[in-house]
Parts: C-alpha cells; sequence; structure tokens
C-alpha cells in the first residue's frame, strides 16, 4: 500500500512496457468474463422494445446526479427540499429490474458476474452499456423508469418516514464532483445541465450540505465509521501509466451520507416486512485493532486509548501523505462484511459495525447484483403488496454470489495496484529505508516458500509490504529493498 504522492509515475520506458503487459495480463490470469452473448443482447433488447414507463409521472422533479467525472452509468438521482419541521429527501435509483426480466439471459449472465469489475485500462459490466450507460442509466435529459425513496427527516437529520415507489424522472444536471464543490464554493457552473434551471440544482446541493453535515454528526452519535480515504487508482495517461490518489471532496462525503441514509432506511423496511437481505459486519476484532494501533504509532498519529475508531478515523487528516497511510491501513478493521438473508424473521445479525446500525445495499443496481432485489422487495413491503416469488427464490443464493464477486474484484484491483507499485520501486532495489514491524510472521500468499516474513511499514515512502525475517511487532527497524518484481507483483525487504 503505497499512499504519500497525489501522483506517482512510472518513468522507465521498460518498466513501462512490463506494467502494461501485466496489467493487460489480469482479465486472462483471473478469467473475467468476455462480451456478453448475442442471447443475452437480443433479450435485452426485446425487453427494451416492450418496455413501458411507470404511470406515476415525477419528470417535473428537478433531480440532479453527481458522480465521477465521465460516468455514464449514473444509478442515483437527487432533490433535496426543506420542509417547515425538517426535509424531504427525493432519492431516484435506476430502475435495473424492468431491464431484466426474471430467470431470463441476462439475469442468469449478471448471477454469473456478480458486479462490473474495473481494470486499469477499462471496466468488464454487469450489464451490456446499452443499457447500464443508455437506457437505464439516469442520464441528464433522458426520461427514465427509477425506484423513488421519499425520505422525511426531522430538523436533526433523522428518518422520520420512508416510502419507495417507482416513477418516471428526467435528471435536470449532471455533475461532477469538482463540478458540485466548485458551485457550493461560489465558482462556476459548467455542469451539464439539462434545463432545470440554476436555483433549482443549486438549492439541492446547499440542502446536501446541510443535510450531510447533520448526517455525520448522527454517525457520529451511533459510533459508526466512514472511511473517507484518498481513493487508489492506475491511470494510463497515453503514454503511461500512474498511481493516481485522489482526496475525496467534503461534498462527495455528503453525497455519500444520502445513500448510507437510503440504505439504512431499505434495511429498516425488511426488517418490518420481515424479508430481505441485509449488509452485515462484525466489530473488528482485537488482532485487528493491535496491529493497527501498532501502524498509527509507526506513521505518528497514535491512536489514543479509549477513543472509538470512528471518531479516530475521521480525526485524520487527508492531506497530509502518513496519515491518508493510515485511512488506508484502516481497511482492515472492516473485514468481516457479508450479506444476511432472512424470509419469515429477523435475523439473529442486523448491524453493519461500520454504519453502526442495520444497513442494506439498495443505491448501485447497474453495478452491483443484490442492490436489484432489495429495491423489488422494499417497494413492495413499501407498498403493502407481496414481495415477488422470484426475489424470495433468490434470496439464499445472493450471498455467495456477491462474496465471491466481491472477492474477485478486491483480487483484480489489488493486483493492478501491486504491480505498478512493483514498477514504481522497481528501480530503487538495494536501496534502504527506516520502517516500523506492524506484524509478525506469516505468508505472503505468493507461494514463494516457507520462509518467515514479517509486514513492515516504510515511513518515506509510506508502503506496507513483506520483509524477510521473524521480526518483532512494534519494533523499529533498517530495511533494504531485495525485490520489486512486476511480472510477480512482488515487493520485498530484507532487515539491514
Amino acid at each position: 500500500m503505497c499512499v504519500p504522492y497525489s501522483r506517482i509515475d512510472v518513468h522507465a520506458s521498460a518498466a513501462q512496457q512490463q506494467l502494461a503487459q501485466a496489467l493487460a495480463d489480469l482479465k486472462t490470469e483471473f478469467k473475467l468474463p468476455g462480451a456478453f452473448s448475442s442471447g443475452v443482447l437480443s433479450e435485452l433488447q426485446q425487453t427494451m422494445s416492450r418496455q413501458q414507463l411507470p404511470d406515476l409521472d415525477l419528470t417535473a422533479l428537478p433531480f440532479i446526479t453527481i458522480d465521477p467525472p465521465g460516468s455514464q452509468d449514473l444509478d442515483q438521482a437527487m432533490l433535496l427540499e426543506r420542509q417547515d419541521r425538517g426535509y424531504l429527501v427525493h432519492y431516484a435509483i435506476a430502475d435495473v429490474p424492468s431491464f431484466v426480466p426474471p430467470g431470463g439471459a441476462l439475469d442468469e449472465e449478471t448471477r454469473r458476474r456478480g458486479q462490473t469489475v474495473y481494470t486499469p485500462d477499462g471496466r468488464v459490466p454487469l450489464h451490456p452499456a446499452r443499457m447500464s450507460e443508455g437506457a437505464a442509466s439516469l442520464l441528464a435529459g433522458q426520461v427514465c423508469p427509477a425506484f423513488v425513496w421519499e425520505i422525511q427527516l426531522d430538523a436533526a437529520g433523522e428518518a422520520v418516514s420512508t416510502r419507495v415507489r417507482r416513477a418516471r424522472i428526467r435528471s435536470v444536471a449532471k455533475l461532477g464532483y469538482e463540478q458540485a464543490q466548485q458551485m457550493l464554493d461560489g465558482g462556476g457552473h459548467d455542469g451539464d445541465d439539462g434545463g432545470g434551471g440554476l436555483p433549482a440544482v443549486v438549492g439541492t446541493l446547499r440542502l446536501l450540505k446541510e443535510i450531510g453535515l447533520k448526517r455525520i454528526g448522527l454517525e457520529h452519535q451511533r459510533g459508526g465509521a466512514s472511511l473517507n480515504a484518498p481513493k487508489q487508482e492506475v491511470e494510463h495517461d497515453g503514454e503511461q501509466y500512474q498511481l493516481v490518489f485522489r482526496p475525496p471532496l467534503p461534498v462527495e462525503d455528503w453525497n455519500a451520507q444520502i445513500s448510507l441514509l437510503t440504505g439504512m432506511a431499505a434495511a429498516e423496511l425488511m426488517l418490518a416486512g420481515k424479508v430481505g437481505i441485509l449488509r452485515t459486519m462484525p466489530e473488528p476484532d482485537k488482532g485487528a485493532t493491535d496491529r493497527y494501533r501498532l501502524q498509527t504509532v509507526a506513521l505518528g498519529r497514535p491512536w489514543p486509548e479509549g477513543m472509538p475508531y470512528g471518531d479516530y478515523l475521521r480525526s485524520l487528516n487527508n492531506s497530509d501523505p502518513r496519515q491518508v497511510a493510515l485511512m488506508h491501513a484502516a481497511t482492515s478493521l472492516f473485514r468481516g462484511a457479508g450479506y444476511t438473508p432472512f424470509d419469515g424473521a429477523a435475523p439473529e445479525r442486523t448491524v453493519q459495525a461500520a454504519v453502526a446500525a442495520p444497513y442494506a445495499h439498495t443505491t448501485a443496481p447497474l453495478r452491483r447484483l443484490v442492490d436489484r432485489f432489495v429495491l423489488v422487495i422494499c417497494a413492495a413491503l413499501s407498498a403493502g403488496e407481496d414481495v415477488p416469488q422470484w426475489a424470495r427464490d433468490a434470496l439464499p443464493a445472493l450471498p455467495a454470489i456477491m462474496a465471491a464477486s466481491d472477492q474477485l474484484a478486491n483480487k483484480v484491483d489489488r493486483a493492478a495496484v501491486d504491480a505498478v507499485e512493483a514498477a514504481l520501486l522497481s528501480s530503487h532495489i538495494g536501496q534502504e529505508f527506516d520502517a516500523v514491524v506492524v506484524s509478525g510472521p506469516r505468508s505472503n500468499g505468493n507461494g514463494n516458500g516457507n520462509a518467515a516474513r514479517s509486514i513492515i511499514q516504510i515511513k518515506d515512502p509510506a508502503v506496507s509490504a513483506y520483509c524477510e525475517g521473524s521480526l518483532e511487532p512494534g519494533s523499529t527497524v533498517r530495511v533494504e529493498l531485495v525485490q520489486a518484481d512486476i511480472a510477480t507483483r512482488t515487493v520485498l525487504f530484507r532487515a539491514v
């Protein structure tokens, strides 16, 4: 995990060539799905030709979308309104179920894929682009079917009621995160305003900040923990690969709070209806917290005893390279997440520890399989109708499907970053670094023999990697880089 700079380039041409090949090989190595079959595409075309929009017409409401620049698969659109005693959140989620006939070819293919997998040279989508980036996407100016959540909040930002209905909507503006932040900060407007008018767009953005800050305060009171670390991405600028770190803007945090609010509302609906599937996660175990405390000491920002880990993570500064390293290292505290289906009675485990409340995935159906089923279940429960049997029947199989796709997506992402880190360090073989041991001997998982290896944290640059030898956790050591192999994505140090 290499996190100290906003942009790190791999300059050596030979290393760039090896890196390009290593990244291109990821699709083959991990057996990622290829193009969609003609049967899937034919079925989708037939479904789209027969599709009817919902009767409820909400196209007059000025919804907006806020997404990464260049995104075309837009799952969510929002409209926020102030009320006398609080707020009304309108949150539209793409109506993916209307494009996927239960038991059909596309249904079967999406169960095989599980989720969209991202690679440095593109992505392997969950759904065909003509749907996920076209007819089903909540693009500005396009009339689309959607599940519209109406969540009433009190003056403190607490949810007091929830309703979910299918409706047709039309987003009036497609904003990137930076555009949205600039509009809030009083900068220029260069987003794609589809005709809804700038005042309506700015009004929602101002309420997004107001509500977002209140929801963050409620998260603090619940003991929740948001991990707003800079995103670590591999990019290609046309000439060379780079490892880029993007500190999140405040608007991204506020936007995420609306998604969390909706996921919590979905969980409450399903628990009350005694049918659905939750995203659950246990509290971090002692071993993970002890290792993480050592890393916080190593990087000069000790985690005080008695401070909840959510409060500690919120205290970190994402402009400080070493504290950014701690944000990434904190992912070790967020392990054990899974999906818990239930039908007929509430499950024993209902809480997602990082959210500190029951929670469900429901806001990204274009990119994640499970959300499609949660949306259908919640809409039925909200309307007082029977949950479709096909959605109930799918519940037992979804945890295994999502676990496998999560594992695959994480492996691909980690492999890409490992390859770039090896390329970055490939010209520094023999160089010495100061480090702190954060974990005792363990296997590195690469099949490189049974020699004892510890995990160390380099102070500068802030890299976490394997080091030969059985070292004492918490000790300070001087290490030498002995291997940085791009093909095997291996970085290895030895104690001097």
